[in-house]
Protein backbone atom coordinates (compact mmCIF):
# COMPACT_ATOMS: atom_id res chain seq x y z
CA UNK A 1 0.00 0.00 0.00
CA UNK A 2 1.42 3.01 -1.29
CA UNK A 3 1.75 5.77 2.35
CA UNK A 4 -0.08 9.10 1.43
CA UNK A 5 0.38 12.39 3.04
CA UNK A 6 -1.50 15.73 2.53
CA UNK A 7 1.02 17.92 3.25
CA UNK A 8 0.01 22.06 3.56
CA UNK A 9 -2.40 21.95 6.42
CA UNK A 10 -3.77 24.99 8.42
CA UNK A 11 -6.51 23.95 10.39
CA UNK A 12 -7.91 21.34 12.51
CA UNK A 13 -11.25 20.90 10.60
CA UNK A 14 -9.11 19.60 7.14
CA UNK A 15 -6.39 17.34 9.22
CA UNK A 16 -9.26 15.52 10.76
CA UNK A 17 -11.14 15.18 7.60
CA UNK A 18 -7.99 13.95 5.95
CA UNK A 19 -7.38 11.29 8.93
CA UNK A 20 -11.19 9.99 8.26
CA UNK A 21 -10.47 9.76 4.73
CA UNK A 22 -7.65 7.59 5.05
CA UNK A 23 -4.75 10.01 4.97
CA UNK A 24 -1.31 8.36 7.04
CA UNK A 25 0.50 11.59 7.41
CA UNK A 26 -0.50 15.42 7.73
CA UNK A 27 2.20 18.06 7.05
CA UNK A 28 2.90 21.51 8.41
CA UNK A 29 4.92 23.64 6.52
CA UNK A 30 7.24 25.83 9.31
CA UNK A 31 9.30 27.66 6.16
CA UNK A 32 7.87 30.63 4.48
CA UNK A 33 5.08 29.61 2.64
CA UNK A 34 1.51 30.68 2.34
CA UNK A 35 0.43 27.90 3.93
CA UNK A 36 3.07 28.43 7.17
CA UNK A 37 1.70 27.62 10.30
CA UNK A 38 2.34 28.93 13.87
CA UNK A 39 3.71 26.04 16.00
CA UNK A 40 1.28 26.75 18.21
CA UNK A 41 -1.39 26.01 15.68
CA UNK A 42 -0.05 22.99 14.76
CA UNK A 43 0.90 21.77 18.11
CA UNK A 44 -2.82 22.49 19.09
CA UNK A 45 -4.00 20.19 15.96
CA UNK A 46 -1.23 17.26 16.18
CA UNK A 47 -2.86 16.76 20.11
CA UNK A 48 -6.27 16.33 18.50
CA UNK A 49 -5.25 13.35 15.65
CA UNK A 50 -5.53 9.61 16.12
CA UNK A 51 -2.11 7.95 17.02
CA UNK A 52 -2.24 6.01 13.36
CA UNK A 53 -1.18 9.43 11.34
CA UNK A 54 2.02 10.42 11.38
CA UNK A 55 2.84 14.32 12.23
CA UNK A 56 5.50 15.89 9.73
CA UNK A 57 7.21 19.29 9.89
CA UNK A 58 8.62 20.66 6.88
CA UNK A 59 11.39 23.02 7.42
CA UNK A 60 13.90 24.90 5.06
CA UNK A 61 17.44 25.33 6.14
CA UNK A 62 16.30 26.41 9.84
CA UNK A 63 18.69 26.65 12.74
CA UNK A 64 18.65 22.43 13.83
CA UNK A 65 18.08 24.10 17.24
CA UNK A 66 15.00 25.57 15.81
CA UNK A 67 13.72 22.28 14.19
CA UNK A 68 13.88 20.39 17.30
CA UNK A 69 12.50 22.90 19.84
CA UNK A 70 9.24 22.86 16.97
CA UNK A 71 9.32 19.17 16.53
CA UNK A 72 9.48 19.01 20.25
CA UNK A 73 6.29 21.54 21.20
CA UNK A 74 4.24 20.18 18.09
CA UNK A 75 4.89 16.13 18.99
CA UNK A 76 6.00 15.53 15.65
CA UNK A 77 6.82 12.03 14.27
CA UNK A 78 9.02 13.07 11.48
CA UNK A 79 10.97 16.11 10.23
CA UNK A 80 11.35 16.89 6.77
CA UNK A 81 13.73 18.69 5.44
CA UNK A 82 13.67 20.96 2.01
CA UNK A 83 16.47 23.18 1.42
CA UNK A 84 20.14 22.35 1.20
CA UNK A 85 20.96 20.59 4.34
CA UNK A 86 23.76 19.19 4.58
CA UNK A 87 24.35 15.20 5.84
CA UNK A 88 26.15 16.16 8.77
CA UNK A 89 22.98 18.38 9.32
CA UNK A 90 20.84 15.33 9.12
CA UNK A 91 23.19 13.51 11.60
CA UNK A 92 22.36 16.07 14.03
CA UNK A 93 18.52 15.75 13.96
CA UNK A 94 16.99 13.33 16.99
CA UNK A 95 13.96 12.13 14.56
CA UNK A 96 13.05 10.36 12.00
CA UNK A 97 14.13 12.45 8.65
CA UNK A 98 12.51 12.68 5.32
CA UNK A 99 14.77 14.54 2.90
CA UNK A 100 13.32 16.07 -0.39
CA UNK A 101 15.59 16.90 -3.20
CA UNK A 102 14.03 18.44 -6.50
CA UNK A 103 15.32 16.75 -9.48
CA UNK A 104 17.41 19.99 -10.59
CA UNK A 105 19.42 20.85 -7.38
CA UNK A 106 23.48 19.73 -7.42
CA UNK A 107 22.45 17.45 -4.25
CA UNK A 108 20.16 15.61 -6.19
CA UNK A 109 23.40 13.37 -7.55
CA UNK A 110 24.38 12.75 -3.63
CA UNK A 111 20.47 11.36 -2.78
CA UNK A 112 21.82 7.65 -1.73
CA UNK A 113 24.44 8.76 0.69
CA UNK A 114 22.40 11.13 2.55
CA UNK A 115 22.02 9.64 6.34
CA UNK A 116 17.66 9.73 6.27
CA UNK A 117 14.39 7.65 7.24
CA UNK A 118 13.68 8.01 3.47
CA UNK A 119 13.96 10.25 0.56
CA UNK A 120 11.04 12.76 -1.43
CA UNK A 121 11.54 13.67 -4.58
CA UNK A 122 9.86 16.88 -6.28
CA UNK A 123 10.35 19.29 -8.97
CA UNK A 124 12.40 21.81 -9.59
CA UNK A 125 11.02 25.60 -10.08
CA UNK A 126 13.34 28.99 -8.91
CA UNK A 127 12.81 30.46 -6.04
CA UNK A 128 10.48 27.57 -4.47
CA UNK A 129 11.88 25.21 -2.11
CA UNK A 130 8.46 22.46 -2.73
CA UNK A 131 5.00 22.96 -3.60
CA UNK A 132 5.53 23.69 -7.08
CA UNK A 133 2.37 21.95 -8.04
CA UNK A 134 4.54 20.96 -11.20
CA UNK A 135 5.44 17.72 -13.07
CA UNK A 136 8.92 16.28 -13.49
CA UNK A 137 10.20 13.73 -16.01
CA UNK A 138 9.58 10.63 -13.94
CA UNK A 139 11.92 8.65 -15.85
CA UNK A 140 15.08 10.30 -14.12
CA UNK A 141 14.13 7.98 -10.95
CA UNK A 142 15.13 4.91 -12.79
CA UNK A 143 18.82 5.56 -11.79
CA UNK A 144 17.94 5.84 -8.28
CA UNK A 145 19.17 2.95 -6.00
CA UNK A 146 16.25 2.06 -3.71
CA UNK A 147 18.03 1.65 -0.73
CA UNK A 148 15.67 3.47 1.46
CA UNK A 149 11.63 4.19 0.93
CA UNK A 150 10.86 7.00 -1.79
CA UNK A 151 7.98 9.64 -1.67
CA UNK A 152 7.14 11.16 -5.05
CA UNK A 153 5.95 14.54 -4.57
CA UNK A 154 5.37 17.45 -8.07
CA UNK A 155 2.27 18.15 -9.85
CA UNK A 156 0.25 14.77 -8.54
CA UNK A 157 -3.24 14.94 -8.51
CA UNK A 158 -6.79 12.95 -9.35
CA UNK A 159 -5.34 12.85 -13.16
CA UNK A 160 -2.08 11.92 -12.81
CA UNK A 161 -1.93 10.28 -9.52
CA UNK A 162 -2.50 6.45 -10.84
CA UNK A 163 -0.16 6.78 -13.95
CA UNK A 164 2.49 8.09 -11.18
CA UNK A 165 1.87 5.10 -8.97
CA UNK A 166 2.59 3.12 -11.61
CA UNK A 167 5.21 4.81 -13.77
CA UNK A 168 7.72 5.39 -10.29
CA UNK A 169 6.37 2.44 -7.77
CA UNK A 170 6.94 5.30 -4.69
CA UNK A 171 6.33 3.77 -1.14
CA UNK A 172 4.98 7.16 -0.70
CA UNK A 173 3.43 10.07 -2.67
CA UNK A 174 3.16 14.03 -1.19
CA UNK A 175 0.16 15.87 -2.26
CA UNK A 176 -0.58 19.77 -1.63
CA UNK A 177 -2.01 22.03 -4.37
CA UNK A 178 -3.27 19.03 -5.83
CA UNK A 179 -5.92 18.82 -3.37
CA UNK A 180 -6.96 22.37 -3.22
CA UNK A 181 -9.67 24.79 -5.00
CA UNK A 182 -8.62 28.89 -5.16
CA UNK A 183 -5.47 27.87 -2.38
CA UNK A 184 -7.64 26.10 0.43
CA UNK A 185 -7.72 22.64 0.91
CA UNK A 186 -11.19 20.75 -0.87
CA UNK A 187 -12.29 17.99 0.85
CA UNK A 188 -13.47 16.20 -1.93
CA UNK A 189 -10.14 16.34 -3.60
CA UNK A 190 -8.66 14.92 -0.70
CA UNK A 191 -10.96 12.22 -0.63
CA UNK A 192 -11.09 11.43 -4.31
CA UNK A 193 -7.41 11.17 -4.37
CA UNK A 194 -7.12 8.75 -1.34
CA UNK A 195 -9.44 6.66 -3.06
CA UNK A 196 -7.51 6.48 -6.34
CA UNK A 197 -4.41 5.98 -4.56
CA UNK A 198 -5.74 2.93 -2.68
CA UNK A 199 -7.65 1.73 -5.81
CA UNK A 200 -4.11 1.42 -7.25
CA UNK A 201 -2.11 -0.30 -4.87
Amino acid sequence: MVWVKICGITDLKTALYSAEAGADALGFVFAPSTRRIAPETARSISLELPPRVLKVGVFVNSPIKEVQQITEFCRLDIVQLHGEESQDYCRQINSRIVKAFNVQSPLFSLIDSYPVDAVLVDACLPGKAGGTGKVFDWKILESIKRSRPMILAGGLNQSNIKEAILTVRPNGVDVSSGVETNQKKDPEKIMQFINLVKEVT
